[in-house]
């Protein structure tokens, strides 16, 4: 993308002067402009909120429960992405996975001038409560808070039980804090609820400033732009592009289909490991697979998460080749 001087200049500007200023109406004094959030974003040609965040489909959030960290990392990386995840959290419940949009929040070590500024025009906007509470009052059923704390866990706790209840009451999910959190008891009081983190501590939250919302943010060593699909298993996060979750999962779900015609066969004496491994398969086998996949589309669909979508290209098609899917 080729731009000239002077709007790169201007662009800039857009960003600085969003970072600091609100229109009227606006929920956020931090607030990204919704022409920048496009702006960042501009891969993704789908639905988007009234801020300009790409709105990923809730089907597509649902089939993306049940996708392989591993799997999802490694297309991505397919497509040049690098640096979209981070490791070494704290999980309240590890055994768990949560999936959601990710409402991204940066905040910064407290400048006492420019605190106090920001803190003026958040209540210019009626906004009630510390920073640390705007980004939560932005969130949707569906949402993730995906929140840059810089790594401060002792004084650096963005959330206590009470803001926990607001965040999965406003969006179903808890939220990702590259920082610290508070009141572990009570937030284990609410049913349902799981957060990343990297530390608990008692003090509350000192000298920390919200200086964005809806803006490219980084979690340890990864980039979150806002609209990215959060992927949080006990092994990490994983942030995926939204323009990339059809790939993502089309590649999980075809990979899990012949996954488990592989091992049923094996098991039943039908094929060798040697047989079933690779591409050159057989026509008869592939003919197998296909007749299989028809006669067990409700277990792939309901037991394995398989959308009803890839099956029916699968069997249609009789085709494997989820790639040229795509470019069709």
């Amino acid at each position: 993308m080729n731009i000239s001087k002077s709007l790169f200049f201007s662009l800039l500007a857009t960003i600085l002067l969003g970072f600091l200023f609100f229109e009227t109406g606006n929920a956020q004094s931090q607030l990204v402009p919704e022409e920048q959030v496009i702006f960042y974003t501009l891969e993704w040609e789908g639905d988007r909120d009234e801020y300009g965040r790409p709105l990923v489909s809730d089907q597509v959030l649902e089939r993306m429960k049940f996708v392989g960290l591993e799997e999802a990392w490694g297309t991505i990386r397919g497509d040049d992405y690098h640096d979209k995840f981070e490791g070494n959290w704290d999980v309240l419940y590890p055994e768990e996975v949560m999936v959601g949009r990710a409402l991204t929040a940066t905040y910064m070590p407290k400048s006492p001038g420019l605190d106090q500024r920001m803190h003026e025009i958040g209540r210019e906007a009626d906004l009630g409560g510390g920073m640390n509470q705007y980004p939560i009052y932005m969130l949707e059923q569906g949402d993730v808070y995906v929140a840059d704390g810089f790594g401060k866990i002792v004084d650096g706790t963005l959330i206590g039980d009470n803001l926990a209840q607001g965040i999965y009451s406003a969006s179903g999910n808890g939220p990702i804090l590259y920082g610290g959190a508070r009141d572990m008891g009570g937030i284990k009081d609410i049913e349902g609820f799981n957060t990343w983190v990297k530390g608990w501590d008692p003090s509350f939250i000192q000298n920390m400033t919200l200086m964005s919302i809806n803006a490219p943010t980084r979690i340890g060593r990864a980039i979150v732009l806002p609209g990215d699909v959060v992927l949080a298993t006990e092994t990490g996060v994983l942030f995926i592009p939204p323009h990339l979750a059809e790939r993502v999962l089309l590649s999980s779900e075809v990979g899990r289909m012949v996954d488990t015609f592989r091992k049923q066969r094996i098991d039943e004496g039908v094929y060798t490991l040697n047989q079933t491994y690779g591409t050159d398969w057989t026509d008869a086998m592939n003919e197998d697979f296909y007749d299989w996949v028809g006669s067990n589309r409700t277990r792939l669909h309901e037991e394995l998460g398989v959308g009803e979508s890839t099956l029916n290209r699968v069997i249609e098609t009789r085709s494997r080749n989820w790639q040229k899917w795509i470019e069709d």
